[in-house]
């Protein structure tokens, strides 16, 4: 008899190119993959694959957690799959996770080498354990993880041939800039960006105010990182004054989805989906960077799906009951 409940297998993955990260970060991961109802009786049977990035201080784990409220990701696979909403996924969940709280899901010589972790590593390793179908892989997320989804839809679309993106960090100006003189603030209280940072380890409760002040030295640390500088990352502001240093600023924007389509627009227009949506009511001002990104979509007769929800940032998963779907529709034709 058929299961009509998938399973999840959690393993211990050693990571080849995160030892020695500049971090100092564990090259073990936990990485949870979800097996679909029906994997273990139909032995010849091959899945698409989905990998699924986390927020912003995430790990793919958390995807797991238990809600009174709401299914995990597991359980809610289960549920569509059962109702004929979507058809049987594997599901991957990176730990990309670093001491300042995330990685982007990119390489940055502050953090370490995390879209190669995740695209020669992670993937060939499922491929070759699971019997996924690699010409039908996608990539989703939420906030950082949907920034991580659509770069590495643009990045490697010869790798990602869906992608869903939630409330992804875009038009960085709207999403970051607002924050800075919170980051500037938070260090002179703290007597520098070292100090800060030590205190921030060392602290047992970590205060919400001083995860605002952590998340621009993470998004530093993956877009302007810097060798010769404090904690090897450059900054885009001047730590006195907070005037905006213009060239540094510049390396963020580089990496800003909303001013990339031009530049990948060949891989975007492979993707089998391109899904994106935020809430009207984000926080962050997602929505606007959503907005424009689907605009410049549209402009070059990208196609995409982009949709708008009365909500913010915060406990959304139940969006994923939509994305979930539409990336097994994608994938599985």
């Amino acid at each position: 008899m058929t299961s009509v409940s998938g399973r999840v297998e959690r393993i211990a993955f050693t990571s080849e190119v995160l030892k020695s990260n500049p971090c100092g970060d564990p090259a073990v991961r936990t990485v949870p993959v979800y097996l679909p109802p029906g994997y273990d009786a139909a032995p010849s049977t091959r899945y698409p694959v989905v990998f699924c990035l986390t927020g912003y201080t995430g790990r793919g784990v958390m995807l797991l957690n238990e809600d009174g409220w709401a299914p995990n990701i597991a359980e809610r696979m289960d549920r569509l799959i059962a109702s004929g909403r979507a058809r049987p996924m594997i599901l991957v969940m990176p730990d990309c996770f670093t001491r300042f709280g995330g990685s982007q899901y990119i390489d940055s010589s502050a953090t370490g080498r995390y879209e190669e972790h995740l695209v020669r590593e992670l993937v060939p390793w499922a491929d070759a354990t699971y019997r996924t179908r690699p010409d039908r892989r996608g990539v989703m997320g939420k906030s950082s993880g949907g920034f991580g989804a659509i770069i590495h839809g643009m990045r490697n679309a010869d790798v990602f041939h869906a992608v869903a993106c939630h409330s992804g960090d875009m038009l960085f100006e709207y999403c970051y800039l607002p924050d800075f003189p919170k980051f500037l603030n938070g260090v002179q209280k703290a007597g520098g960006v070292g100090p800060f940072f030590r205190a921030f380890q060392e602290s047992v409760r970590k205060k919400h105010e001083d995860l605002t002040v952590l998340n621009i030295l993470a998004m530093a640390a993956a877009y302007s990182p810097d060798t010769e500088s404090e904690l090897g990352i450059e900054l885009p502001f001047d730590l006195r004054t907070g005037r905006l240093r213009e060239d540094v600023w510049a390396r963020w924007l580089e990496w800003d989805p909303a001013r990339l389509v031009g530049r990948y627009e060949s891989a975007l227009r492979s993707l089998r989906l391109l899904f994106i949506d935020c809430g009207t009511r984000d926080e962050w001002n997602l929505h606007f960077g959503a907005r424009v990104l689907a605009e410049e979509l549209a402009a070059r007769g990208i196609a995409h799906r982009h949709e708008e929800f009365d909500d913010g940032h915060m406990q959304i998963t139940y969006r994923y009951d939509v994305s979930l779907a539409a990336l097994s529709e994608a994938l599985s034709g």
